[in-house]
């Protein structure tokens, strides 16, 4: 039988996708148990989290897998030149490797361009005949009908403190925002799982919460009902990422509350009208985000909104007049993004034109940390307005403030809110 390790890297710096002291962390990434449920069965698979356990390099493995996040790509370089050196074999996928796969075959003998399900089966054939390619890349995108459930019983579970159940029912975007990879890797076309088999895999979920890690969940409207229709039995709690444009529509909003929508990640990115013109989202609007919100906790579910800081509309003031509105609005969480020209990005390319790109240190890619020079503001400005924001927002009075603006789910939001908190601690003060 053949060995397959899969290996999640590090990410060394920033304050997002990192295993706490005591070896815990957010929500299960589907893409290595899913990589390992395709696998055929004469391959033995194994799934490292490099986050909380070391890398033995003398491990006798007939293939390394290593997916990584643009943060996490020196760790994971790192890894694959340890594991070459010692003569085995290893490719590398993910969205990063995607867009730059000449800087990755500098570390990996083999690199997967877009999606792993189209030819996953024909690279592990290859490796079996000492024949695997440089480059493999999928004619098309796959269609979401018969997917395998991701084996998450390769995975440590005690290092999750919840969403240990994560699930995708869609891929793709319909939209096209310049700072955002998915589209250039998942594509525009809005891919949907069949509802019936995803109510399948849900139903063999042993918790009662789950999270949807599409990018919108609500991206096909029609498609959504169906699915929250479906739901509405199981009464399980859940969350997802969504628009603004949920509150647009009150069968929508009525359903994914009723379906068991405890909250919504929902990207407001800027205030700006200017800024969201740039971006390619012009289809949201500042001017409608109050009543929004107010539909959207009528309705009965927490906000958990995104917000992009230091795009080229965005001056000094632009850190009290976001955490205002946050205040105003009784936002119940939020998290902020310092702007970053990700690799296979419209704004990547455009910044490398512009030679605004200050940085190419992968690891600081976290969106904690300015890589570029902004328009509208200093470098210094930019970071320290940063800071500020976060440790204003997660202040135990703000806390407490928001959580309480009704009397249901406030444990739910303060337990939110304090996850944040701990993010926010470590971010240093600054006026």
């Amino acid at each position: 039988m053949r060995k397959l390790l899969l290996i999640l890297p590090r990410n060394e710096r920033g304050y997002w996708g990192k295993v706490s002291a005591k070896g815990k962390t957010g929500f299960v990434r589907l893409s290595l148990p899913t990589i390992a449920a395709i696998t055929p069965s004469h391959w033995d698979v194994e799934i490292l989290d490099a986050r909380a356990t070391p890398v033995d390099y003398n491990k006798e493995v007939d293939l390394v897998g290593i997916t990584a996040f643009t943060a996490e790509i020196p760790s994971a370089y790192e890894i694959a030149d340890g594991f070459r050196k010692k003569g085995t074999k290893v490719v590398m996928g993910g969205i990063h490797v995607s867009a730059l796969p000449d800087e990755a075959l500098q570390h990996a003998d083999s690199v997967v361009v877009g999606e792993a399900e189209g030819v996953w089966k024909g690279l592990l054939q290859d490796v079996e005949k000492g024949e695997l390619r440089p480059v493999y890349r999928a004619d098309s995108l796959i269609e979401m009908t018969g997917m395998p459930v991701p084996r998450r019983e390769l995975l440590n579970r005690e290092m999750y403190v919840s969403g240990f159940n994560t699930i995708q029912a869609t891929r793709g975007c319909p939209y096209n925002c310049e700072y955002c990879a998915v589209t250039a890797f998942f594509g525009r076309k809005f891919r949907t799982r069949p509802v019936s088999e995803v109510i399948e895999d849900i139903r063999g979920f042993d918790t009662k919460d789950f999270f949807f890690v599409d990018d919108n969940i609500t991206g096909k409207p029609g498609y959504a009902k169906e699915l929250f229709s479906a739901l509405i039995p199981l009464k399980r709690v859940w969350g997802g990422q969504t628009s603004i444009n949920i509150a647009k529509d009150e069968e929508l909003l009525s359903l994914y509350a009723k379906s068991g929508g405890k909250y919504a990640f929902i990207g407001f990115e800027t205030l700006s009208e200017k800024n969201l013109k740039t971006m390619n989202k012009s289809w949201n609007s500042p001017n409608a985000y109050k009543e929004a919100i107010k539909k959207i906790h009528a309705a009965g579910i927490n906000i958990l909104g995104s917000f992009i800081l230091g795009l080229d509309d965005d001056g000094p003031s632009v850190f009290k007049k976001t955490f205002d509105f946050i205040m105003e609005n009784n936002i119940d969480a939020a998290q902020f993004h310092i702007l970053t020209p990700f690799p296979g990005t419209e704004l990547y390319n455009s910044f490398e034109k512009e030679g605004r790109i200050i940085d190419r240190d992968w690891a600081k890619y976290h969106t904690g940390e300015v890589i570029f020079r902004p328009g509208n503001m200093s470098i210094d400005e930019l970071q320290r307005g940063y800071w500020w924001i976060f440790r204003k927002t997660y202040t135990i009075g703000n806390i407490l403030r928001r959580s309480f603006r009704s009397p249901g789910s406030i444990v739910f939001r303060l337990g939110m809110n304090y996850s944040y908190r701990r993010k926010a601690l470590r971010m240093p003060v600054h006026r």
